[in-house]
């Protein structure tokens, strides 16, 4: 591993995490692959990507493309023998992709061909899966559909432990860097036969919007036991509580209040409603535990 070269692609924290994990391990990459730096919150502070923060941090070089293609000749001169791809946004075309000359790992939290796409993580939690994991595998032109070279079962159930989005995107990117360091240098040495995606089991995932993060005022509030049909409480309360923890920080659960309804008990005000946080009773009902009232700070309730 001494004498091989490697590029690292990625952006946010799940990536952040692998990055910082590999460099520890001793697997340096020649230069950081992310996002260019962009407006953060109300003020619209210009923010780097957590990639860049840590490049910085340990001297790697950086590149921030808007049009990746257009970076290949800086992409060549590295004379990387791989990538590490984990989180990064941009299509890699097949010009990018046939520079190194072992190939591109991508890094998937999902165990493919399950939830193939750029939700992964969201799409299990709604979708109640119980298990998730992470998989590695050698990146070809079609989205996450290169062969396998390990994949593994996260050790945790998503359900018995209620796991948000961000606490469950931490744990994936700590086995992806595991598996990482695991097979780096078996991969190198030509150790590990790749085996292809079963394509009759894929499924896909799709991007979330804020359109997609809206709850029905009266489905919240069914959720929240006003209707005398158990069933239906709780399977609301079971849908709206997955997601919230999956659609949560982004795009970020909203609603409206209306008067007579028990938010608007609550907030006195017709404001569009974060909400941020809420548990399952016992009785299977959703109560809600942190909301944020449009131009206000979050409150506990």
């Amino acid at each position: 591993m001494k004498n091989l070269k490697y590029i690292f692609f990625g952006t946010p924290e799940f990536a952040a995490v692998i990055l910082e994990e590999l460099i520890k391990a001793g697997f340096i990459p020649s230069a950081i692959i992310c996002n260019p730096d962009k407006p953060v919150g109300r003020k619209k502070i210009i923010t780097p990507p957590l990639t860049k923060i840590l490049a910085e941090k340990y001297d790697i070089d950086i590149l921030q493309p808007e049009i990746l293609i257009n970076h290949k000749l800086d992409i060549i001169n590295y004379k990387p023998d791989f990538f590490v791809v984990a989180a990064y946004s941009k299509i890699l075309p097949k010009e990018i992709l046939d520079i190194p000359k072992l190939g591109a790992i991508g890094v998937h939290p999902s165990l493919l061909p399950k939830h193939r796409g750029s939700s992964p993580i969201q799409a299990a939690i709604l979708n109640g899966d119980e298990q998730t994991g992470l998989t590695l595998y050698l990146m070809d032109e079609k989205m996450d559909h290169g062969p396998i070279l390990i994949k593994q079962k996260l050790e945790f159930s998503i359900n018995k432990n209620n796991f948000k989005f961000l606490i469950l995107s931490q744990k994936l990117a700590k086995l992806g860097a595991d598996l990482l360091i695991k097979i780096l240098p078996d991969f190198v040495l030509g150790k590990i036969t790749p085996l292809p995606q079963d394509e009759s089991q894929a499924t896909y995932t799709k991007k979330f919007f804020i359109q997609d993060a809206y709850i029905e005022p009266t489905d919240l509030e069914k959720a929240q036991g006003s209707t005398n049909s158990l069933q239906e409480i709780q399977r609301l309360a079971v849908e709206i509580d997955r997601k919230i923890r999956a659609l949560n920080p982004e795009p970020g659960i909203w609603t409206h209040t209306y008067k007579n309804t028990k938010l608007y008990e609550i907030t006195k005000t017709e404001k569009r409603i974060k909400i941020l946080e809420a548990i399952l009773t016992l009785d299977g009902k959703l109560k809600l535990k942190k909301i944020q009232i449009e131009g206000k700070k979050p409150i506990i309730i």
